[in-house]
């Protein structure tokens, strides 16, 4: 069964550890490392719920991850609440910033599976123990001194390191930013076609310009103006067509004002 390259100590400490044996020794309960190098050496299990027996697994010793558990080789070393309290630890210490404020807690650790270094710590704004909350990256290079409990940083804030996993107020909160930009940007694009619009000539045809209303025309009542033949005026007087004369035959007396004379 092979390892990942890279393992989140909390992953590592959420499964039960079993042996080559068979035997189940209880849940992970916390890491152990060395922080002047910041490697990770291995991890603490406590095999009964009521007992004050903790047992210590170094991470060589590791030869498999299931769903729910952690398969381990070899023994481990016995040892009391007591003597890990006196382990040095990062975690779970308070990371402070350039002017000395509290920016958030060391929660978790990014670990290289080889060799047991550690790649960054994962930094929690509240309290780590809640669920679906925010973590940034933090890495070792960026921590100027380190004591019990205590990690100094020249950090302004946490916005200056790479958020790892965002909760969901912390999404919505990136969202709302970024729909409000958006927002922004078309609002401004409006402004300045409507400002277009407004610096027009006046003698350039607008799009607002309102028709020219009907009685203004001086050519309204003319037919030729609108393509048709124009209308005499029924009331004008009109000249009565004059009857057609048949031409007279041959024989038949001529009047003097025959036209056929």
């Amino acid at each position: 069964m092979t390892l990942p390259e890279q393992l989140l100590l909390s992953d590592l400490l959420r499964r039960r550890v079993r042996c080559h044996q068979g035997i189940d020794h209880g849940a992970g309960l916390q890491g152990w490392m060395h922080p002047p190098v910041h490697r990770l050496l291995g991890w603490v299990s406590k095999p009964s719920a009521f007992g004050s027996r903790r047992l210590v697994w170094r991470l060589n010793q590791l030869r498999g991850l299931s769903d729910q558990e952690a398969l381990v080789q070899g023994d481990p070393a016995d040892t009391d609440p007591a003597t890990l309290e006196r382990l040095p630890t990062l975690f779970d210490a308070a990371l402070l910033g350039a002017d000395g404020q509290l920016l958030g807690v060391i929660a978790d650790a990014s670990v290289e599976m080889r060799s047991g270094r550690i790649v960054s710590y994962l930094v929690a704004r509240s309290d780590p123990r809640l669920p679906g909350s925010s973590r940034w990256l933090l890495a070792p290079e960026r921590i100027v001194d380190q004591q019990p409990g205590q990690v100094m940083t020249a950090l302004q804030g946490l916005d200056d390191l790479p958020l790892a996993r965002a909760s969901v107020r912390q999404e919505l909160l990136r969202r709302s930013r970024r729909w409000r930009e958006q927002f922004d940007e078309v609002g401004g694009r409006f402004e300045e076609r409507l400002e277009g619009w407004l610096e027009e000539p006046p003698w350039q045809e607008s799009p607002w310009q309102e028709p020219e209303p009907l009685d203004a025309r001086e050519d309204w009542d003319d037919p030729e103006a609108w393509g048709e033949p124009r209308r005499e005026d029924p009331a004008a007087p009109q000249r009565r067509p004059e009857p057609r004369r048949t031409p007279p035959l041959h024989g038949d007396p001529l009047e003097p004002d025959d036209p056929w004379i």
